[in-house]
């Protein structure tokens, strides 16, 4: 499924292609902008940052822990970085853990795209896809519900969501 994602061209000219570690601070400048509630924060420029770099260390190294085979891919369009994308290709499912466009690349579609991409690499090999989102993110719930995902789990601060692919035509169904 991974080979799926390497370098996949998906609609609107948008293509993941896999991170390299010269990526790392777009990827992080993708993560700050996907983070707005963070500059919220009634502090200094410079303090807002250090948190923001925080948040982002805290998010990577969590993912190291739980999903250490995790992969990062670049979102491009027409060659230009334009988001960012973590998912893990794991034994019971596919897990989006992150995924965030610049503000500018926001509103186009390109989210629908990727995710798209990722349910065609999940439905392959019959295997759900999963994400957690923030209570306080509508627009990205409203996204994962239109394109089919349902709320699984309900936490304190974010709802997992999942997306379950057909079963491909001919398998027995399960009675």
């Amino acid at each position: 499924m991974a080979a799926f994602m390497q370098t996949s061209s998906l609609a609107r000219s948008v293509t993941l292609r896999p991170a390299r570690q010269s990526d790392e601070p777009f990827i992080a400048q993708v993560y700050r902008a996907a983070r707005p509630d963070l500059l919220l924060i009634d502090a200094e420029p410079d303090f807002v940052r250090m948190v923001q770099d925080q948040q982002w260390n805290a998010m990577r190294q969590g993912a190291g822990e739980h999903s250490p085979d995790a992969m990062h891919f670049i979102v491009e369009k027409t060659g230009a970085g334009i988001g960012a994308v973590m998912v893990d290709f794991g034994h019971n499912e596919v897990r989006l853990l992150f995924l965030g466009l610049l503000p500018e690349a926001r509103g186009k579609g390109y989210a629908r795209d990727v995710l798209a991409g990722l349910q065609q690499a999940a439905r392959q090999v019959c295997t759900p896809l999963a994400v957690v989102a923030w209570h306080d993110n509508l627009p990205a719930k409203r996204l994962y519900r239109a394109m089919g995902f349902v709320p699984e789990e309900s936490g304190p601060v974010a709802d997992k969501l999942v997306w379950y692919p057909a079963p491909p035509e001919g398998l027995p169904g399960i009675s």
